[in-house]
């Protein structure tokens, strides 16, 4: 072969390789190789890759999984509650969070759970038809599938309708939140009736069916908002809360709407995180986190080190939780302040980095004085949509009550609310007049469904777990950002303060006997936990090599799926 055509043959296997290079690019660079689902049930994962594998998006498969934890997780979320989902579109990088939160009675009063001497009766706060607020989870589910979904309603609910009808198997999560609330749930005919067996809870591996909820599901797929919040639902759910001593009427229903919303966006090392606006607390909570850390060389510092900083930052974000958040169509909040570098850099200012700082030292609210309620899920599916979405009926059970014919059971989010200024609620959160109950007004929440769109990895993370979820989020998110799998991220064990009570709270192994010793001659006060905590779900696309984890937090090994499928089983 000549040297011209040795050359010509050169140039054009570089041209090949460079156009193969291209190809592949194109082809992967920018679509992950595969669809993760990370939910708190095998079964309602299952029902998002059915909804997958029928040519829906992330989108779609967020409502089926919503709609199918409501039927088999009916401890944790539901249609009788609410929720946050948080969307990111690949097709042209819209991100939206859609507020689907519980609203408060129209005939709801400021002191409504105060009695005769101005105290606080959390009875009534969490148990019975008093401490319902509106649902807002129905609503929800509705505008995503009709603003971003690719399917029609009814496909995505069919694998939910199905479970209810056919059956779902009991598991041994479901047994253990029951343990808390079988006693004020045989005080509700209807949910006796639906959770009890001869007044004792059903075994792990029973099947349950659920004819009134699939009714009530159907009436939503055909007839979409109005399927729920009016008709035949509207008039059964105010008869049953009214009879359970609620203050709920068919215009409360009426008139509720889910919100679409503006996420909180920040960088942090150059990262872009998406997270929940008000009322959530958790978006605000955790850019003030990060923007405190990002202050400190922690990769310099040793554990004990960067534990006290992380602890001091999370004491100084769950005061500003308490004193300034409520529900931004009601309240004005200093949110320019709060997110703002410079005001973190103060807060920063305020760390003894050698010595821990009393609660009671930093000024501005009174002092006073958890669990694996709530529900989430992540997904990211084979083009690239992303969806982290955390949904609630707050304590196990709710308010541990049905309205007859409907076959879920209804939150007790009014407890989210501030019943009185410094009261804690059942999570020991304490609030102001900013989160006072108004009509209409939807309670704080820390549900921090949160999306990660990095250079090299995009992830979906959130947790339930109460007053917890934020400091959850946030560890596992800053192991995310530090390289770590997600399966090594759901399951690290895991540290927290929430300003009052004046306490560090760890699981089991999360802080060795010396780091426990250094942290308390530091003027800590620790209270190791005997039990873990959460349930954190995160799926993450590593865009180098376009592979797909879905990790389910191991705590709750037996009952989570996370799972990934590659392309070809879902694009048949």
């Amino acid at each position: 072969m000549s040297i011209h055509a040795r050359l010509h043959s050169q140039a054009l296997g570089a041209l090949a390789l460079l156009l193969g290079g291209l190809w592949t690019a194109a082809l992967w660079a920018d679509v992950p190789k595969a669809a993760g689902i990370a939910s708190q049930n095998k079964q309602a994962t299952a029902a998002g890759f059915a909804v997958l594998e029928q040519g829906g998006n992330a989108f779609d498969a967020a409502v089926a999984v919503s709609a199918a934890l409501g039927v088999v997780e009916p401890e944790s979320s539901g249609l009788g509650g609410g929720g946050f989902f948080l969307l990111h579109r690949a097709s042209d990088g819209k991100t939206v969070f859609i507020d689907a939160r519980e609203a408060a009675p129209l005939a709801a009063t400021r002191d409504m759970y105060l009695d005769a001497a101005g105290n606080p009766d959390r009875s009534r706060s969490v148990n019975g038809g008093l401490a319902a607020g509106i649902p807002g989870l129905p609503a929800g589910m509705v505008l995503v599938a009709e603003r971003y979904g690719k399917l029609p309603l009814k496909q995505s609910l069919a694998p939910a309708i199905r479970l209810a009808r056919e059956g779902f198997v009991w598991s041994a999560k479901n047994s253990a939140m029951i343990g808390f609330r079988a006693e004020q749930l045989s005080k509700s005919p209807a949910a006796a009736k639906l959770f009890l067996r001869s007044g004792k809870p059903p075994a792990v591996g029973d099947t349950l069916r659920n004819p009134d909820i699939a009714r009530v599901l159907e009436r939503l797929a055909e007839q979409g908002h109005q399927g729920f919040y009016a008709g035949v639902t509207a008039k059964t759910l105010v008869k049953g809360v009214r009879a359970a001593g609620g203050i709920w009427t068919e215009a409360d229903l009426s008139r509720y709407q889910a919100v679409e919303r503006e996420p909180l966006r920040f960088e942090y090392r150059g990262q872009q995180i998406l997270t929940a606006p008000p009322p959530s607390s958790g978006g605000v909570a955790l850019v003030e986190l990060f923007q405190i850390l990002s202050g400190y060389p922690l990769a310099d510092f040793d554990r004990v080190a960067r534990k006290h900083v992380e602890i001091e930052a999370m004491r100084r974000v769950y005061r500003d939780r308490a004193i300034y958040l409520g529900d931004p169509d009601f309240v004005q909040m200093p949110l320019d302040m709060l997110l703002s570098p410079y005001y973190a850099a103060g807060l920063r200012a305020s760390i003894h980095t050698g010595k821990a700082t009393p609660s009671k030292a930093l000024p501005g609210i009174s002092a006073t004085q958890e669990g694996n309620d709530t529900s989430h899920f992540s997904i990211i599916d084979a083009d690239g949509n992303v969806a982290a979405v955390t949904q609630s009926v707050n304590l196990p059970f709710g308010a541990a009550i049905v309205a007859p014919g409907t076959g879920f059971v209804l939150n007790n989010e009014m407890d989210d609310f501030s019943v009185k200024p410094g009261v804690p609620n059942a999570f020991g959160l304490i609030g102001e007049d900013a989160n006072a109950i108004e009509p209409g007004k939807r309670p704080l929440s820390s549900m921090t469904p949160t999306i990660l769109l990095g250079d090299e990895r995009v992830a979906a993370i959130g947790s339930p777990g109460g007053s917890r979820i934020i400091t959850m989020v946030f560890q596992g998110l800053s192991m995310i950002l530090d390289g770590s799998s997600a399966a090594d991220a759901v399951a690290a064990p895991r540290i927290h303060h929430q300003y009052q009570p004046d306490s560090v709270s760890s699981e089991p192994g999360a802080l060795s006997a010396e780091e426990i010793a250094a942290l308390t001659a530091r003027g800590f006060t620790l209270t190791p936990s005997e039990r873990p905590w959460g349930n954190l779900q995160i799926v993450v696309w590593d865009k180098r090599d376009g592979s797909v984890q879905a990790a389910s937090d191991p705590r709750w090994k037996e009952v989570s799926g996370g799972e990934s499928r590659d392309r070809g089983m879902i694009y048949r």
